[in-house]
């Protein structure tokens, strides 16, 4: 049971949304005569009137060549938009095809005139002289120099703003984020190891193959040890570690940090007085500092250990491989490949938070700064390489 002024109440508000929702239908008629063939509409022509008469109405049209003249009746229209507009000069153009020399408007209402002539204007414009004018070689070189040369201002800007917050949170441990920064490190580095094991012993395997094949001409496999032991501790163990994280971690970072870009998380951290470089780009760059050594060290000896199996296939003692690298090889190899390590690490973080960092807006913005980070990051390590690879000759290391 109900108090009547209620159910009056909600009868009311029924009855005023019923009126609200109703919407009369397109509608049209034909009328000719021998002056012109008339169309008269009625009702609402929106998207969804024209859609239903956008196949009817110009085939009707087109069986009513009485007359040179083709009215379109607009008087009774109770309603017009942009589709309606587009669906009247598409009449016109049915009734022109159709053989009627002259296509008319009739009682145009006021309040459609402007949006009538707006789409008169686009149709009379040239699409071709729109389209921008095709540049010069000269002037393409330019402008990619340009946007390069803006890229690497802003680049080396951001190197400086985390070399600071580097700085800051040295002198202030407490201030880093540790339980982020060890979380980092696990995913980059523990979950990791697989891959990096896997590439390092088919490295070490495959190049004791490839070098056994010449020293058995001399009677000298055993010296393949040597190499296996120089080439993994000083150039082979630092470089495929940097790139395996380069194309794993470097692209995850640029990811994350993209994705809070255009989700505007980076901005909702400066307004709430959060630095985001001290916030999100200092942790994984201490994270892949710390774990791009232990993950080298780690190559280096799956690497050697692959080499070992290729070498006590031939015949010899797991005891001769061991002596034959540790006479060979020398502390200061060691620490030379963990030095690449480190700078290997620091490029790899860095590289990947600032193309992340630098990610615009757009469904493919995300995927682009991903590799973007991993082909600077690659780039990266080998120019490091080389000047490490020049600097140890020069120094006789």
């Amino acid at each position: 049971m109900g108090c009547p002024c209620c159910k009056k109440r909600k009868e009311k508000n029924h009855l005023t949304l019923s009126a609200d929702t109703i919407v009369t239908p397109v509608s049209f008629s034909i009328s000719k005569d021998p002056e012109a063939c008339t169309v008269h509409l009625l009702g609402r022509l929106d998207a969804n009137g024209a859609a239903h008469l956008w196949q009817t109405l110009p085939t009707q049209i087109s069986k009513q060549r009485t007359a040179d003249t083709l009215i379109l009746d607009l008087e009774h229209l109770d309603y017009l938009d942009t589709a309606g507009t587009v669906f009247l000069f598409h009449l016109k153009t049915a009734g022109e095809s159709s053989g009627f020399k002259q296509v008319l408007m009739d009682h145009l209402k006021p309040e459609y005139t402007a949006m009538i002539e707006l789409a008169k204007t686009a149709r009379q414009t040239d699409r071709k002289t729109l389209q921008p004018s095709d540049l010069s070689f000269v002037e393409t070189r330019g402008e990619k120099l340009s946007v390069f040369m803006a890229e690497t201002k802003e680049f080396i800007t951001y190197i400086g703003e985390i070399t600071w917050a580097l700085m800051t949170s040295v002198r202030h441990p407490g201030s880093i984020r540790w339980a982020d920064t060890f979380l980092v490190a696990e995913r980059a580095g523990v979950n990791a190891l697989g891959i990096v094991a896997l590439i390092s012993f088919i490295v070490g395997l495959v190049m004791a193959f490839q070098a056994a094949i010449p020293m058995q001409m001399f009677g000298a496999e055993l010296y393949v040890a040597n190499l296996i032991g120089i080439a993994m501790v000083r150039e082979l163990g630092p470089l495929m570690t940097a790139i395996v994280l380069a194309g794993r971690s470097a692209s995850a970072f640029a990811a994350e940090i993209g994705t809070m870009r255009i989700n505007e998380e980076i901005d909702a951290l400066t307004v709430m007085g959060l630095d985001p470089v001290r916030f999100l780009i200092v942790p994984r760059i201490i994270a892949s500092t710390i774990i791009t050594p232990l993950l080298t060290i780690f190559s280096n000896l799956v690497g050697i250990l692959g080499g070992a199996l290729v070498i006590t296939s031939m015949g010899y003692p797991i005891i001769s491989y061991y002596n034959q690298i540790v006479s060979f090889v020398e502390w200061n190899d060691f620490m030379g490949g963990l030095l690449k390590s480190f700078v290997f690490g620091i490029l790899i973080a860095a590289t990947g938070c600032i193309r992340g960092y630098q990610t615009q807006s757009g469904p493919s913005a995300v995927g682009i700064s991903t590799t973007r980070a991993v082909v600077t990051s690659i780039v990266l390590i080998a120019v490091f390489d080389g000047i490490f690879s020049i600097m140890y000759y020069f120094l006789g290391i």
